[in-house]
């Protein structure tokens, strides 16, 4: 029997881990990879072609999020399932519209997971019990209403997205084209149309718009009358990634 191939993404090392050694005990699923950021998700992605891809949201470089919409752009037959400790309704929209097949908090039951790895292979889509009550709700009232359904960000394109993450992340430019591979002046025109688009006219405005949108995780409160800086120095040591702590279950 051909097992079902996972790759475990997730930039915590413990609860990759912990992933890892639960589903080895499965006779009928394999890990294939670990990826400890988006970016290198699609990157492994790309090259595994998984048949089951469990994506935690709070990662640097690239989020969960941006990097489920890149690989259902491709068109990689990879199913897409979500393991994170957020169960705002935001991030459950978002990625559903982003092509996730279904959505776990990390506080539920391991065999939850491991039925979840095997109905999304199947091509089923499954959901923790109250993000499917959640989900029900919202679809059945936007059908009664005659409400649309939102989307979020889709005047950004792909790339701008990636360079907003990160900006918001602390990146300068010099970073941010090396780590995307472009030419400096390439993130100064992105940067550029983002602000045209958002309306907004400084650092400071991107990383409020990123952080309210989910593009990053915010570090918490500010102090009452601090602010976000207005402009990165130009010549500093490289910031470190800005992700929000994850709640790990002990069964994993």
């Amino acid at each position: 029997m051909k097992k079902i191939s996972v790759l475990l993404a997730d930039d915590h090392t413990v609860v990759r881990q912990g992933l890892r050694a639960l589903l080895s005990a499965e006779t009928d699923i394999e890990v294939v990879g670990e990826a400890e950021n988006g970016r290198q998700a699609v990157q492994m992605a790309q090259r595994l072609l998984p048949n089951v891809i469990v994506m935690d949201i709070a990662m640097p470089h690239l989020n969960g999020l941006e990097a489920t919409r890149q690989i259902t752009k491709e068109g990689l037959p990879c199913r897409l399932l979500i393991l994170s400790s957020y169960a705002d309704d935001e991030y459950v929209h978002q990625l559903t519209e982003a092509g996730a097949a279904g959505y776990l908090i990390k506080q539920t039951a391991s065999s939850d997971l491991i039925k979840a790895i095997r109905e999304t292979h199947k091509g089923n889509a499954f959901f923790s019990p109250s993000i499917s009550k959640r989900l029900l709700d919202y679809y059945r009232e936007a059908y009664i209403k005659g409400r649309p359904l939102r989307r979020r960000n889709e005047q950004l394109t792909s790339r701008e997205l990636e360079i907003l993450q990160l900006v918001a992340e602390g990146g300068v430019n010099k970073e941010i084209a090396s780590a995307l591979s472009i030419s400096v002046k390439t993130v100064e025109k992105h940067r550029q149309q983002l602000m045209d688009k958002l309306n907004l006219h400084n650092i400071a405005g991107l990383t409020r718009y990123a952080i309210a949108h989910g593009v990053v995780e915010s570090l918490g409160r500010l102090p009452d009358g601090a602010e976000i800086p207005d402009a990165i120095p130009a010549e500093r040591e490289p910031a470190a990634p800005r992700t929000a702590p994850l709640a790990v279950d002990d069964r994993f």
